[in-house]
């Protein structure tokens, strides 16, 4: 089953766009931080230092990258947000609490959806991209009969108008 997830996984980080890894970091840390509340549920510390050793790995990973030259008052904006959450990481460390692993994940799952909106919007502008380059892609009205289009324009009430192929 391990083999199989990971496969799975490879594969989505292969094909995944930047955005996309990132919202992957953090759907690992909301998966690290519910284990480790599990875990706490549990009492089985040594597990959930790990998940949580594991939660703070994965911020150095959206960390290191920030480019705060290009990305201004964003990247620091992310800089200051991934310190304060390393800092209630690892006072979550020493202070177990399921309130505190809670509210983790509530920070988290915000700072998600924003990149969520990011790739949305990226998403969007490439469909559009795509769409205006290609078209000629699309089929055309002037590839029907003569007779079809005739028809289609006499039942449209269109008859008595010159009819004009849209050519894009």
């Amino acid at each position: 089953m391990t083999n199989v997830r990971s496969t799975y996984r490879e594969n989505d980080v292969r094909g995944a766009s930047p955005v996309r890894l990132v919202v992957m970091l953090y759907d690992q840390i909301v998966q690290d931080l519910t284990r480790a509340k599990e875990a706490l549920e549990q009492n089985e510390i040594e597990r959930r230092t790990k998940l949580i050793n594991h939660a703070i790995l994965v911020i150095g990973h959206l960390q290191s990258p920030l480019d705060f030259d290009k990305g201004g008052k964003v990247a620091q904006n992310l800089e200051n947000f991934y310190n304060v959450l390393r800092a209630n990481l690892v006072q979550v460390q020493f202070h177990p609490s399921k309130l505190g692993i809670d509210r983790l994940i509530t920070d988290v799952l915000a700072i998600r959806e924003a990149w969520l909106e990011v790739d949305r919007t990226e998403k969007s502008k490439a469909a559009v991209a795509a769409v205006s380059a290609a078209p000629n892609a699309l089929p055309s009205d002037a590839a029907r009969p003569e007779s079809e289009r005739a028809q289609d324009r006499s039942q449209d009430g269109a008859q008595d108008r010159p009819h004009m192929d849209w050519q894009g």
